[in-house]
């Protein structure tokens, strides 16, 4: 009897879910669907965007520190008369040097650029005047005086350098393109005296070796005029990290291996301390934004307390 009556109870129990079931289920089991796919894209979607933004960061750092350990150092520059240029021409050199960054025609392609110390670029060229001394058999005739100048009688002497700060595209306060301006002049005396010069260029990093980043052509100084004053614009491309940099001049008269005149940031503070870096650091900032609709979430769970309700309702009139 006992037995009869659970199987009875369990029965009815069973018909009651099953028609409690069979009116709700179409509804319940449309908002429980659109509940979970609801949740799991507020869930998904914001995940999805952090692990973008995380994969984005990897990968920058990823490309900085393989050009850190590639520790390639490239630089962009042209050297000319200020006599011959305007603000037009000057814009026009910056120009030049962009396609030049374009087509990878560096400095160091080029041979201008030697990323060595001036000590070595010392010895260098003491090296190559005695190799030229041999080759011509010097030997039979007195030795060459590596100190000789066409000029012996004359002095040569920077009267001015000073530098300018040009581009930085992350506006960081470090600059990946700048100029060095100098004016080198002859005291001999004699205002019509010329001379044949050239110059190399010099950075040291914080306080560092001073590192050969530029040769000039070779120009023509008139005296002690002010109209031969020559400039080298410069764009670090690769592989100077942001620090600040001192410039150093050396200039050499053309055939002579002796350094006839320096200028460096001893002289003028505006060689001294350059905020400078190479534009693999210097990227331009652009700035993403993100927005978050906290509506959205609302009317979700607004909509499924609609739903439910009007799910009890009809139940209620059945």
């Amino acid at each position: 009897m006992n037995n009869f009556i659970k199987q009875l109870t369990l029965k009815n129990s069973s018909k009651s879910v099953l028609k409690v079931t069979s009116t709700f289920s179409p509804i319940l089991l449309t908002t429980l669907q659109l509940t979970l796919m609801l949740t799991l894209m507020m869930i998904t979607l914001p995940s999805l965007a952090i692990d973008a933004d995380n994969a984005r960061e990897v990968a920058d750092t990823t490309s900085t520190t393989d050009i850190t350990k590639a520790n390639v150092i490239q630089s962009y520059s042209s050297g000319q008369l200020t006599s011959s240029t305007s603000s037009a021409s000057q814009e026009q050199v910056l120009k030049d040097i962009k396609q030049r960054v374009l087509l990878g025609d560096s400095d160091q392609e080029k041979n201008k650029a030697l990323n060595t110390t001036r000590e070595d670029m010392i010895n260098q060229k003491h090296q190559q005047a005695r190799k030229r001394s041999t080759a011509k058999n010097i030997a039979i005739m007195p030795r060459l005086n590596l100190t000789n100048r066409s000029f012996s009688d004359g002095t040569f002497v920077i009267y001015e350098g000073y530098s300018q700060l040009i581009e930085d595209l992350d506006a960081d306060g470090y600059f990946q393109t700048f100029s060095v301006t100098f004016d080198t002049d002859l005291l001999t005396g004699n205002p019509h005296d010329e001379a044949v010069v050239y110059a190399e260029l010099y950075l040291s990093e914080n306080g560092g070796p001073w590192v050969h980043y530029y040769s000039t052509d070779s120009f023509v100084i008139h005296g002690e005029s002010s109209d031969d004053e020559f400039e080298v614009y410069s764009t670090l491309e690769q592989g100077f990290s942001a620090n600040h940099y001192d410039v150093l001049i050396d200039i050499y008269e053309e055939g002579y291996p002796n350094i006839v005149a320096s200028y460096s940031s001893d002289d003028s503070n505006s060689l001294y301390a350059l905020p400078l870096e190479s534009s693999d650091y210097d990227l331009e900032y652009i700035e993403y934004y993100s927005e978050v609709h906290t509506g959205g979430s609302s009317s979700v769970i607004a909509l499924i307390i609609m739903m439910i309700a009007l799910s009890i309702r009809q139940c209620k009139f059945n």
